[in-house]
């Protein structure tokens, strides 16, 4: 009976210790990142759950984010050297993830007991706090490339119209060793900027019901047109037809005094 419960027991944490190696990164959730990805960038959810199983009461760990294109000359991108530690390869010495896996981003293991409560996304005040819980930005930084300074893991635009890979490496900072890491995601690919004279616009590759619409849309404004002059020619004749035909009165202290009759009679006695 010990025999089994020692088996039972080696199964479930041999099971811990595989669960990591069956996860794959994933883009997140279109709800809390809309237009995902960009021309340049990958939202992806943090791993939360992933790595709690293998850490190490008292030790520091990190995780490690790193990046390659699909079609990249490597067909196994390496994240870790022949004594277990996490490479450093960096965007430029990889041409983007051309020539292998570059290291973008490091953070701090996010914490499965305190999950990012998603609702709170709709608030504007707590949704940058959430997001940046939640999710995991690659190629956001568009100033590393350019600072000699800079020190951090450099995190620059991705190539648009370009496929990708996502790996999340769990790091052990007291020994510097690679403690556990998932798989690769599936290609996930960067949007394409179309061009203006790729845009179709002509009237015969439209849809039935777009043809229908614009020409209800015509007739109607034709209509409108037909009416509008209409009731202006109406509105001008009737008030031609008001206008009063203009009267003239002679003043009469304008005519000339004439003599009265019984005047001229006394005048000629």
């Amino acid at each position: 009976m010990m025999a089994g419960l020692w088996i039972i027991l080696s199964f479930c944490y041999f099971c811990q210790l595989c669960m990591a190696q069956t996860v794959r990164p994933q883009i997140a959730n279109p709800k809390f990142a809309t237009n995902n990805p960009t021309l340049s960038t990958v939202a992806l959810e943090k791993p939360f759950c992933v790595f709690d199983d293998l850490m190490s009461k008292g030790a520091s760990y990190e995780v490690y984010l790193y990046v390659t294109v699909v079609s990249a000359r490597t067909s196994r991108p390496y994240v870790t050297d022949n004594s277990s530690k996490p490479l450093n390869a960096t965007f430029q010495q990889t041409n983007g993830g051309q020539s292998g896996s570059y290291r973008a981003a490091v953070f701090n293991v996010p914490n499965c007991a305190s999950l990012p409560n998603l609702s709170d996304a709709a608030d504007p005040i707590k949704a940058p706090a959430v997001l940046t819980q939640y999710l995991i930005r690659v190629g956001d930084n568009t100033a590393c490339l350019y600072d000699p300074n800079y020190l951090e893991a450099c995190n620059p635009p991705l190539s648009e119209d370009t496929a990708y890979r996502f790996k999340y490496v769990l790091v052990d900072q007291t020994t510097g060793v690679v403690k556990d890491q998932t798989l690769w995601s599936h290609p996930i690919k960067t949007r394409k900027l179309k061009q203006p004279s790729t845009i179709d616009t002509w009237p015969g590759r439209r849809s039935g019901g777009m043809i229908v619409i614009t020409t209800i849309l015509s007739v109607l404004m034709f209509v409108l047109v037909i009416g509008f002059l209409a009731a202006v020619l109406l509105a001008a004749a009737m008030t031609s037809e008001e206008i009063p035909t203009e009267t003239r009165y002679v003043s009469q202290t304008t005519q000339q005094a004439m003599p009265r009759p019984q005047e001229t009679i006394e005048l000629e006695t």
